[in-house]
């Protein structure tokens, strides 16, 4: 039964825009609305007190009504895309592909943004006396203890953030793919594993590993973005936008590639050629040149070459896959 798991968890609850839509085994998926899009949520019971989620979300913010149980430790990790969240002193922090996090979930309500409008990720959580007694009982060899974890992890509740850990990665990388006839074990075995690797980690190499941002830089930069996307027939400089923010442009660098991924310049560049491509197909009437200026290019020649570098192909042969397909 996977009632223990939600039995918990509801006690608190996911919260009123949280609702199951299919179930079937040891396997129940949650779907999360919102007015900017949607998440789903695939969550494996694998042993009693331990459950593994798929986490699937196209959106670009959702309200996490999540209230904690005191007794959850998690592990997540970042596949694709990009989060954001908060921390106990009101700083912002991203997680993006490779990343992993554990925590207490005891920052987990509020406004999460999505800068990149989507996340793809695994969250493994231990609702930690059962999970503790049943791996314990499991597997008896496993001489990771979750108590030390969590103290090790997450001192005075605090989030752990680490970045690229190769071996943990590896593990990630396989549960994405387990085998489906054999899944509720292969999860079982790497996550023993990844218990394993996790109580190998000394915490203290890693505490500088991260940098965290105030709100009012991560609402300066959203502004930013929100100007630079809006007029795309517009080139801004960084240090017209750093005079418009009000941010040294050593800063507003720093911030917006942690915000959304990569260097302003770069970022622009690849939004604009992906508007582009759509414009490519949703409106046929307009030719190369046209579509050139409308994303801030006057010489059409210096748009196919750019868009060549982001798409993969020019922007003519792009239209004539499309119209193909």
């Amino acid at each position: 039964m996977i009632g223990d798991i939600f039995d918990t968890l509801d006690k608190a609850g996911f919260g009123s825009n949280v609702h199951e839509i299919a179930a079937e085994g040891e396997c129940h998926v949650l779907r999360l609305d919102d007015e900017s899009g949607e998440g789903f949520m695939t969550m494996y019971r694998v042993f009693e007190g331990v459950y593994l989620m798929f986490n699937d979300f196209h959106m670009h913010s959702c309200i996490s009504e999540y209230q904690n149980t005191d007794t959850v430790l998690c592990i997540d990790h970042c596949r694709e895309g990009r989060i954001e969240h908060e921390n106990s002193l009101g700083e912002r922090y991203y997680m993006e592909a490779g990343d992993l996090r554990i925590d207490r979930r005891i920052h987990h309500e509020g406004k999460v943004e999505l800068p990149l409008s989507h996340y793809h990720g695994i969250t493994i959580g231990f609702l930690q006396d059962l999970a503790q007694e049943s791996l314990k009982r499991e597997m008896p060899f496993l001489s990771a203890d979750l108590e030390t974890l969590r103290e090790s992890f997450c001192p005075g509740n605090k989030e752990f953030l680490l970045r690229t850990n190769e071996p943990l990665n590896a593990v990630f990388s396989q549960l994405y793919h387990a085998p489906k006839n054999i899944r509720l074990n292969y999860f079982r075995v790497k996550i023993a594993e990844m218990l394993l690797l996790l109580s190998e980690i000394d915490t203290s190499a890693y505490s500088q590993q991260r940098r965290y941002f105030t709100v009012s830089q991560t609402a300066k930069v959203k502004e930013i973005h929100s100007l630079i996307t809006g007029r795309l027939d517009k080139t801004f400089t960084v240090e017209k936008l750093s005079q418009i923010s009000g941010m040294p442009s050593a800063s507003l660098r720093k911030v917006f590639k942690a915000v959304y991924g990569a260097p302003i310049y770069r970022y622009m560049k690849a939004y604009k050629m992906k508007a582009a491509a759509e414009m490519l197909i949703s409106e046929r009437d307009l030719n190369i040149a046209d579509i050139a200026q409308r994303i801030g290019y006057d010489n059409a020649s210096k748009f196919s070459a750019a868009f060549r570098v982001v798409m993969g192909v020019t922007p003519q042969n792009y239209r004539s896959r499309q119209e193909e397909l």
